[in-house]
């Protein structure tokens, strides 16, 4: 048994263990309803924009010091309660030797899709050894946060599994359909391999010193629920179930994926993340009790007045309040995008820490 597919022990008790953002993740009562954005280290800031000029993207996820750099960068400028460690979710294919760049315009490229069974043999597990880099900088990251808690992440094994089939980014995912409906024992064998693969990858993550992790599933919002319920959730579970004995939260997260809400709890979540196209009090209905919330401010309400903003925060708000006063963190229904003004990040942080305090 290699050491990525060992039994996993519950971690002991970090620095972080009581700050607002587990907490919340637990449903336990908070100070106030933390906060952290998705793609909050990103190309929205012009720090971020310095250090990686004349970087390519995948070689930047493998410097351990830029790593930590970048990660801090938002939890410094914006005082969000969470750091999300930088990578991409194909680093752990690149690790274990899938032919695969990404292009600056584009995205994700891979060079020999997966379309046949010979074409699994290029998806192995991963192992520690595979990645040095990021056992190397989630330990500097937390020496640095302290009680600031670092949050994991994967790709979805059916995301993952779109992007080594199409070959790169789509807006049909046809090959990808054309498998799983056609070809189902080769579709389960790859979202297998891929779940095991994805394992590894946060279990490096957790070990080295993640508090939380988050299962990013981009591209869920395209498969209608019966699909996903039956050849994507059990995948998706492996990966939550293969983590759940470390007892850190785990988030999964999908854009467009209103209807699949309750079954992305069922896959294992102890968080689902919300886009902003389903109100919260409205997600909680389809989630089902025993699940925090994470969400859900339209990205681009921050091009918006300072008063709009305001406004459509205090929907957010009110709609989890509704729910239950434990168990929401705050964050956008989607990643920052790059044009964002940092300041107003800033100023969001403030304005939800300043109207939850308890």
């Amino acid at each position: 048994m290699s050491e990525s597919e060992s039994t996993p022990t519950v971690r002991p008790t970090s620095p972080a263990h009581d700050s607002a953002f587990l907490r919340a993740c637990r449903r336990e009562p908070v100070p106030h309803t933390p906060v952290w954005f998705m793609r909050q280290a990103g190309r929205s800031l012009p720090e971020f924009r310095k250090v990686r000029e004349g970087i390519p993207m995948l070689e930047s996820c493998t410097r351990p010091e830029l790593i930590k750099e970048i990660t801090l960068q938002p939890v410094r400028r914006h005082g969000v309660d969470a750091a999300i460690y930088y990578s991409d979710i194909v680093v752990p294919l690149k690790a274990i030797g899938v032919d695969l760049d990404i292009k600056p315009g584009v995205g994700p490229v891979i060079a020999h899709p997966v379309r046949r069974w010979e074409d699994l043999e290029q998806l192995r597990p991963l192992e520690p050894d595979d990645v040095p880099f990021v056992t190397e900088a989630v330990g500097l990251l937390v020496a640095e946060l302290g009680a600031t808690p670092l949050i994991g992440f994967a790709g979805a094994p059916y995301t993952l599994a779109s992007y080594l089939i199409e070959g790169g980014p789509s807006r049909t995912y046809e090959n990808t359909k054309a498998m799983m409906y056609g070809e189902p024992e080769l579709w389960a064998a790859l979202l297998d391999r891929l779940a095991v693969i994805t394992s590894g990858f946060l279990k490096v993550q957790i070990e080295a010193g993640a508090s939380a992790v988050q299962l990013f599933d981009s591209w869920a919002g395209g498969l209608a629920p019966d699909d996903y319920r039956r050849s994507v959730l059990p995948a998706s579970a492996k990966v939550f179930e293969a983590v759940a004995g470390y007892g850190v939260p785990r988030i999964h997260f999908g854009v467009g994926t209103g209807e699949l809400l309750r079954l992305m709890g069922e896959a294992g979540a102890d968080v689902v993340g919300v886009d902003w196209r389903v109100p919260l009090d409205r997600a909680a209905e389809r989630i089902g009790p025993d699940k925090a919330l994470q969400g859900n401010l339209d990205p681009t309400v921050l091009f918006a007045p300072e008063e709009a903003v305001r406004t459509k925060t205090r929907e957010v708000l009110a709609a989890a309040a509704a729910v239950s006063d434990t168990g929401h963190v705050f964050n956008l229904g989607h990643g920052v995008h790059p044009t964002t003004d940092p300041d107003a990040l800033t100023r969001l942080t403030a304005f939800v820490h300043e109207s939850t305090q308890r």
